[in-house]
């Protein structure tokens, strides 16, 4: 066997017992069919672990890193995100895997197993906050967009960052329970799968959460300006990171859901600083 096959397939051992423990972690952290689930891929992962080690008579170390790495954004994203995600990751092997095939014939049970099986695997997890997406993502676009507005108007209209950062918050925290509210009666109406409760919860906190962090930079900073200036980069933040978990989760193009919820936010946040500018004027507003 040649020095860099050899490299290569320790490279693939390697991958294959990291994963295996990030699965087992990840089992000790559910109950019932997922639990079994995990239970499941993680025993894949070691024999292939245990196939390729025929190969290269050597044991090899976990990668600590990325054990880490994912068990940290299976606490933050929910496990789901954090699978799939080091699903999407195994792609880049996948390709160097078929690559060795031609070399070791029975290695192609191993890809088999990578490109089908616990694809089907992990396809059948089922996690509470994956299933009230479409509720986060109600809260998230409605307090991007109509926080991003109150606040660009607020911010021509008085021109005071620590009452802008009020005005904000009580607005923010006032539209957050009527959103909540709202969702629930739709849930309710619908009599669908999901929990009305929980479902308005759900809106809610991603709804409050957003509205926080629009209106830190009022608080933080004495010039309006630069607070605002803060405030949409945060905002900007905000859609990237939960733009980079719906498309994960719904094995959707990042860039799709990023730039629908970057221009919409933005172009409302110019209109509404518009609407400041001339309701300043019209009304002599004076802070």
């Amino acid at each position: 066997m040649a020095e860099s096959v050899k490299q290569m397939i320790l490279e693939f051992q390697r991958n294959e017992i990291t994963e295996h423990l990030i699965y087992r972690y990840l089992s000790r952290r559910t109950k019932g069919k997922n639990k079994k689930i995990l239970e499941k891929i993680g025993q894949d992962e070691l024999k292939h672990y245990r196939e390729w080690k025929k190969y290269t008579g050597s044991d090899v170390k976990p990668d600590k890193f990325k054990i880490w790495k994912f068990v940290i954004l299976s606490r933050v994203f929910g496990i789901t995100f954090a699978i799939k995600l080091m699903e999407n990751g195994e792609k880049v092997a996948e390709t160097t895997y078929k690559l060795i095939v031609s070399e070791f014939p029975e290695s192609k049970e191993i890809l088999n197993d990578e490109e089908i099986h616990e694809k089907m695997l992990v396809n059948m997890i089922r996690e509470e906050k994956v299933g009230y997406i479409s509720s986060m993502v109600l809260g998230l676009n409605d307090a991007l967009v109509e926080i991003t507005g109150t606040l660009a108007g607020l911010t021509f209209a008085l021109r005071n960052a620590t009452t802008i950062g009020v005005a904000g918050l009580i607005t923010g925290s006032a539209a957050s329970l009527s959103m909540a509210a709202s969702e629930y009666l739709s849930q309710r109406a619908e009599n669908g799968n999901r929990n009305p409760l929980k479902a308005s919860l759900y809106t809610f906190i991603a709804y409050l959460t957003v509205v926080f962090v629009l209106v830190i930079p009022y608080f933080l900073l004495h010039r309006y300006l630069l607070a605002f200036l803060l405030s949409i980069s945060m905002g900007v933040v905000v859609i990237a990171v939960f733009s980079v978990f719906v498309s994960v989760v719904q094995e959707r193009t990042f860039k799709g859901s990023f730039f629908e919820m970057f221009f919409i936010t933005i172009s409302v946040g110019v209109i509404s600083f518009l609407i400041g500018i001339v309701a300043r004027r019209v009304f002599h507003i004076e802070v």
